[in-house]
């Protein structure tokens, strides 16, 4: 009998010594899985992933409070982090290499989530039809010259409205609005799809020039199929506000936060974060996923590079969150569907 009773508390014991880190992640790329694999493998560390859209996270990390399995939030955009952060979710992750390698205008001033990738919202446009020349600023975009021929997604879209809060940082609500209503008379159809589906309507003469983030060009250029290579192909990107006194292009993020009900992994998924941004990580995504790195020590891709350099936008990051609820009723003001 004692033996049994010793048996199982021998068991109990390796069970409860298993390293893990659980993370809940928006992001689905095989990127991650490659480089979550890799970590297990280098740190003998089991990641237990779930999957979801952020919304869904963001209920389930709520709904679950300080009991939550969670030790990683993974999502991409700044005001989902921001949110997260608001509602009390996340924890300040103590790490001197994570603020020495992530930027300071692409963390949180507090520590609580940090940048692992960023992309571009920049414009892109048919080569067949339009002049790289002829482009110009974020704000010509809304130039009756473009009417009828620009596509862009639903503006309640996350990408879109962190785009129009960059605007009322810089510009100021009054001039968002403007740019956002300028948008929805220069439609060449009604929104709808993603980023992706917007590349290849132009690139398929439905429209001129379209609004998209980087990243969605990098991955029909990638692709397997000789369609969305061709698609690619077809099409400039233009980075805009490039010159002296203008911001430069708008940027957003992929991002990392510790949770706040992580405790007992919370060595290991600070461990995890680390590696995420390290050279060899960030060089994977950039190659894989045609992201441009956190790590500034880290060149972007081929196809990156391709597209020329740019002046990115230096506004902080974590301020736009602040702005997030006015670009949504901005959106609907101009009833940019």
């Amino acid at each position: 009998m004692k033996k049994l009773v010793l048996g199982a508390l021998i068991v109990s014991s390796m069970m409860y010594a298993v390293s893990e880190v659980n993370v809940y992640t928006h992001r689905h790329y095989d990127a991650d899985r490659q480089l979550f694999s890799q970590f297990e493998a280098k740190t003998g560390i089991k990641i237990n992933i779930v999957t979801a859209k952020a919304s869904e996270l963001l209920k389930r990390l709520e709904k679950e409070g300080i009991r939550s399995p969670a030790d990683i939030f993974i999502t991409a955009d700044v005001a989902r982090l921001h949110l997260a952060k608001e509602r009390g979710l996340l924890q300040k992750a103590n790490s001197q290499y994570l603020v020495d390698t992530v930027p300071t205008k692409l963390r949180d001033r507090d520590g609580q989530w940090f940048a692992l990738t960023t992309r571009a919202r920049v414009i892109v446009y048919n080569k067949s039809k339009v002049n790289s020349n002829e482009l110009s600023t974020y704000e010509d975009m809304v130039n009756p010259k473009w009417k009828g021929r620009l596509l862009v997604r639903t503006g309640s879209n996350i990408y879109n409205t962190s785009f129009i809060a960059s605007m009322i940082a810089s510009q100021g609500r009054e001039a968002a609005k403007t740019w956002a209503a300028g948008v929805v008379k220069n439609l060449a159809r009604a929104p709808r799809g993603g980023d992706t589906d917007q590349i290849r309507a132009v690139a398929a003469g439905l429209g001129d020039i379209a609004f998209v983030n980087t990243y969605y060009v990098g991955r029909l250029l990638n692709s397997k199929k000789s369609a969305d290579v061709m698609a690619g192909k077809q099409i400039g990107v233009f980075f805009p506000n490039q010159a002296s006194g203008e911001r430069g292009a708008h940027i957003n993020i992929s991002g990392i936060a510790l949770t706040k009900s992580s405790s007992k992994n919370r060595i290991n998924a600070v461990r995890l974060m680390e590696f995420l941004v390290s050279p060899d990580a960030q060089y994977i995504f950039s190659e894989a996923n045609s992201e441009f790195p956190a790590n500034l020590e880290v060149e972007p891709s081929e196809t990156l590079k391709s597209w020329g350099e740019f002046k990115a936008d230096s506004f902080p990051l974590y301020k736009l969150g602040t702005y997030n609820a006015e670009a949504m009723k901005i959106v609907d003001e101009v009833n940019w569907k």
